[in-house]
């Protein structure tokens, strides 16, 4: 994939975790937070390894339409993910920036709105931003930013903060008119331009900052009668919306979005202005890890030759089995001898690559390793053909946007290098999402103010609320996905014990549709176990009465069937599933 150009080495703002103490792809940090250690994420520049997944953006999104057996929120989440945009891209001429800053460009999706522009703003890590950090001001204001969140979803709950540069740029429309430039904490350096004009009126989140900053709110559409005042939330009427526009300078008094959108394109291209352009949401998928467990990244670092791909005879380059984990940080970077080797190039002496892959890259091909798993190659071509694709495929919705896009890029990129056939390239014909057993979850703060995760049997509820044995009050958090992190998880074997390994199984299976998750309470799973304990005595007394009647009822050799552990469940008794419904069982006289 190297040598095919799907892999790229650059430096790029990440998302690091300071736990795990590694990078996150975008699609793993969660609510602002890493997806396995749950601490708030941060955002550092490094130089890592990445796959160019944003080179198939397109392609990956018109595919969606094909994947007819696939869930539709499955796909949903794919296009927003994928997220295409148009819009116009343009430029601000700066006034007092530093010297290479004369042009300030940004990305808008809705051009028809620079006539209500009130200020212009940048992200925390725009070059210019990390120019102006002579001043200690912005210096600690980017500082800060840099430590906070690094998801759009984190951003746009956040208290929306920024830092006048005291820059200054010239309305694109009318160059008499300057617009004051700020650094804002909610804009990403990593979509679109990094930069934006704030237009108040129309976003929730500028008419947030400028409430903050006091600058000045500017309407462009003329709301309806039923529109909220804008003075208490900003007026956003879809594109596909005819609105009566104020302030408008290309197109009809009154028309559509879409139709302002499209003539504010037209008349800024006609006009130098700018240039219609297509951007998307998905970012390359970042794959360095610092860390020891993963696949280690085979190229090597020579002096003479640069970076260089391991050769084919060395491959695949196995992990050191004397390695220490001591302190923080990636043990490869300390072990003595693993990291030097020879270039494959000159033969000179270099230095591995000490970053290790991302799991998710193991489990993004593994379906076309099963075709011929002996094979010397990752695939056999011909046994590819005969068994791909996978008919039917069975996983959580939380896969949607890591597990199932990732492996729809990598299955285009190993038929592109001749390891899967054309047919291929969507690899999973058929989705089924099957809901999770969910549960509440239950913190509380240490010293740090992180939370503290506890098992359900750690907690006890009352009147007063939740709290430890030691009389500690206890957050009692929404029901989530069953997660050891976590910790609200039961104990199967406590169940087993308590209701009967029949009680766990009929409840799941009977509580909601296959596809819907299932909350695990003590009350339905007592509820399931008295449930049994019914349709056992109802199965008990018919076979009873067969009995009485001449021994029908019995089974070969006169035994009964065996019911299940504890409350006398009978065994099997979940049976198979029809639109949420459990089948009934049938009692064989």
């Amino acid at each position: 994939m190297l040598e095919a150009g799907f892999v790229t080495r650059k430096a790029a703002v990440v998302n690091w975790d300071p736990v795990d103490m590694t990078v996150l792809a975008n699609e793993q940090v969660i609510d602002g937070k890493g997806w396995r250690s749950g601490a708030p994420v941060e955002r550092r520049e490094l130089t890592q390894w990445f796959f160019r997944i944003s080179d198939m953006a397109e392609e990956l999104l018109e595919a969606l339409d094909g994947l007819r057996a696939w869930p539709e929120k499955v796909r949903l989440m794919q296009r927003n993910w994928i997220g295409k945009s148009q819009g116009l891209q343009f430029a601000f001429e700066t006034i007092g920036a530093p010297q290479g800053f004369e042009r300030l460009e940004v990305f808008t999706t809705r051009p028809d709105t620079l006539l209500g522009a009130s200020f212009a703003a940048i992200s925390p890590d725009h070059p210019l931003a990390r120019a102006l950090e002579g001043d200690p001001e912005v210096a600690a204001f980017n500082a800060e930013c840099r430590r906070a969140g690094t998801s759009e979803e984190a951003l746009e709950t956040a208290e929306k903060r920024g830092i006048d540069t005291g820059l200054m740029v010239r309305h694109p429309l009318d160059p008499e008119s300057t617009l004051p430039v700020w650094i804002a904490n909610f804009i990403l350096m990593d979509y679109g331009t990094g930069a934006i004009f704030g237009c108040p009126a129309h976003d929730q989140r500028d008419l947030d900052f400028v409430r903050k900053y006091g600058l000045p709110v500017i309407d462009v559409f003329k709301a309806d009668a039923g529109a909220p005042d804008v003075a208490a939330t900003a007026y956003v009427p879809s594109k596909s919306q005819a609105v009566t526009y104020l302030r408008g300078f290309a197109g009809e008094r009154e028309m559509t979005g879409d139709a302002a959108v499209a003539a504010a394109v037209d008349f800024c291209e006609a006009h130098g202005i700018g240039r219609g352009v297509t951007r998307y949401r998905l970012r390359d998928w970042g794959v360095s890890r610092q860390r020891y467990w993963g696949c280690p990244i085979p190229v090597v670092h020579c002096p003479a030759c640069g970076t260089v791909g391991e050769a084919r005879a060395n491959l695949p380059v196995r992990l050191p089995e004397d390695v220490r984990f001591e302190g923080s940080g990636n043990p490869l970077e300390r072990h003595p001898t693993w990291k030097e080797t020879t270039c494959p190039q000159c033969g000179g002496p270099a230095r591995r690559e000490t970053d290790t892959m991302d799991t998710f890259v193991d489990s993004s091909w593994y379906f076309a390793r099963f075709t011929a798993p002996h094979a010397a190659t990752p695939t056999d071509l011909e046994a590819a053909d005969y068994w791909m694709n996978v008919d039917q495929y069975i996983g959580g919705v939380e896969h949607a946007i890591l597990h199932l896009l990732y492996s729809r890029f990598f299955a285009r990129a190993m038929q592109r290098t001749g390891h899967l056939p054309a047919k291929a390239i969507e690899p999973f014909d058929a989705l089924f999402t099957q809901g999770m057993v969910i549960h509440e979850t239950y913190a509380t703060r240490g010293a740090d103010g992180r939370q503290i995760w506890h098992l359900p049997e750690e907690v006890t509820r009352d009147a007063g609320g939740a709290r430890l044995a030691d009389g500690r009050p206890v957050e009692i958090g929404p029901s989530i996905k069953m997660s050891k992190s976590k910790k609200n998880v039961v104990d199967p074997e406590e169940i087993v014990a308590r209701f009967g390994a029949d009680t766990a199984r009929w409840f799941v299976m009977s509580d909601s549709p296959p596809e819907r998750d299932v909350e695990w309470t003590a009350a339905g799973a007592e509820a399931a176990a008295k449930h049994l304990q019914r349709v056992w005595r109802l199965a008990d007394d018919i076979v009873r009465a067969g009995a009485g009647a001449g021994g029908a009822g019995r089974g070969p050799g006169g035994r009964r069937g065996r019911g299940g552990a504890g409350g006398g469940a009978p065994a099997g008794a979940g049976g198979g599933r029809a639109g949420g419904r459990v089948w009934a069982p049938v009692v064989v006289g």
